[in-house]
């Protein structure tokens, strides 16, 4: 059973190594919202996990959405007018506008600037920019290197296509002995961003590689996705599933060196709200935000018709760095020990929902002696010890109302101290467990569609 949500044997070191390394095999990969890309990548996933991997015909209707044509590109550049190569897709994939349509023709720099994109106020990185779903084709480059192209002739490639295929994406259900589920979502399908993409994978795929070890009380979905069509095409083919979610998190740029940034459900009290207070805010390891239609794939889980229990967990929030979106987001931003802080404020988090319950005083009249049971020191008068507080107020709020996070925050307590004083006077037949017990995981398929 995990407890805070880590064992203490965890070596969290060896996890933010792994988890960097991972990134680096992944951060060459040129990714989009569908293509072989994405397949490559779930290919190298697949090494650490075992995930299914699911293919969405274009065309298919999900939602109010289509899935669209799939995406797939070879090469790409621009020579300049004394036939130099100034802009090369194999120097950097952020160099072709996402989705970019196939383009081979020769046209002046009036013509060409148009379809070159750049942040003057940073004129030395690349910006990423995509074009999903309008038909379109463009370069993205420095602007210091824009402002330096001469008036001339200049060739134009993009090696694309995009057809009919599939949208692709992966997922992973780890059993536990209910049939309620806690989410996890990452996004798949940004080409070679290392915070806001790869953060998010790997530090799930670690999650999901841990808790596939534990004895676990829920079970955990884990969705390796393309942003917005893939959380909308999850929705649309497992609507008769969503009931049973009981909490969950979207999990991106978690890998840079600030303090959390944990941005509440819709529903704003879900069992992950509350336990991401406790450790984000009342830890002092970051700060909370309400929820906002705008951002990643929670805006999608928490729309109206679904509004399921999934909060978003960031380190700096999205669009607040200014490396966001931009070749300056690149393995030297990401550290492998933020990796390795937040697998372990998730670990914590999940730990918390793995104990989190309501527990009933089998002797609530009066304060039942301890002593006696060998749980309270035998020398009065010298105040009372932590441990020994923490025993009394389970004690006094455990009538099957209280969960122990919520006598957690009444006491100012952590969490984990409470659950410890909770087990003590579960030994010594001072409580029994409140809480229903979920239909077993049995009756529910155990392998994912």
């Amino acid at each position: 059973m995990l407890i805070e949500g880590i064992r203490q044997e965890f070596d969290f070191d060896a996890a933010g190594r792994g988890m960097f390394e991972l990134a680096e095999a992944l951060y060459p990969i040129c990714r989009s919202i569908t293509g072989n890309g994405v397949r490559q990548t779930l290919d190298i996933l697949r090494q650490h996990v075992p995930l299914s991997v699911h293919e969405i015909p274009s065309g298919t209707d999900v939602l109010d959405w289509t899935v669209p044509r799939e995406w797939n590109i070879r090469d790409a550049w621009i020579e300049g007018p004394g036939g130099e190569r100034i802009v090369d897709f194999r120097d950097s994939n952020l160099h072709v506008v996402s989705y970019s349509i196939p383009v081979r023709r020769r046209m002046t720099l009036s013509e060409l600037r148009p379809h070159l994109f750049t942040v003057p106020e940073q004129p030395g990185v690349i910006p990423y920019r995509t074009s999903y779903y309008k038909e379109d084709w463009g370069f993205c480059l420095p602007h210091r290197q824009m402002e330096q192209l001469a008036d001339g002739e200049y060739e134009v490639c993009i090696d694309s296509s995009l057809e009919k295929g599939s949208l692709t994406y992966g997922e992973l259900l780890i059993p536990g002995k209910c049939r309620e589920e806690i989410l996890i979502s990452c996004h798949l399908c940004h080409p070679s961003l290392a915070n806001d993409n790869l953060s998010g994978m790997t530090v799930a795929t670690w999650l999901a590689r841990t808790l596939a070890t534990e004895q676990l009380r829920y079970s955990y979905r884990f969705l390796f996705i393309p942003g917005t069509i893939g959380s909308i095409t999850w929705l649309a083919r497992n609507e008769d599933r969503t009931p049973l979610i009981y909490s969950g998190l979207v999990l991106t740029c978690v890998g840079d060196r600030g303090a959390f940034t944990y941005k509440r459900s819709r529903r704003g009290d879900a069992p992950i709200d509350r336990a991401m207070r406790h450790l984000v805010e009342r830890g002092n390891r970051g700060r909370l935000v309400e929820f906002s239609p705008y951002g990643y794939d929670e805006r999608q889980y928490c729309s109206p018709g679904f509004n399921l229990p999934v909060g978003c967990l960031m380190r700096t929030e999205h669009g607040k760095f200014p490396e966001y979106h931009t070749s300056a987001d690149n393995l030297e931003f990401l550290s492998g020990e933020s990796l390795a802080g937040t697998l372990e404020l998730c670990l914590r988090a999940v730990g918390i929902l793995e104990r989190d319950t309501h527990y009933r005083n089998l002797a609530p009249k009066g304060e039942p002696q301890l002593g006696r049971r060998g749980l309270y020191g035998s020398t009065g008068g010298t105040g009372i010890a932590h441990e020994n507080l923490a025993l009394l107020w389970v004690l006094n709020y455990s009538d099957g109302e209280h969960s122990l996070l919520e006598i957690a925050e009444k006491a100012d307590m952590e969490f984990a101290v409470v659950s410890r004083a909770a087990d003590r006077l579960r030994a010594a037949g001072l409580l029994e467990d409140a809480a229903a017990i979920s239909e077993p995981h049995h009756q529910v398929e155990a392998a994912t569609r």
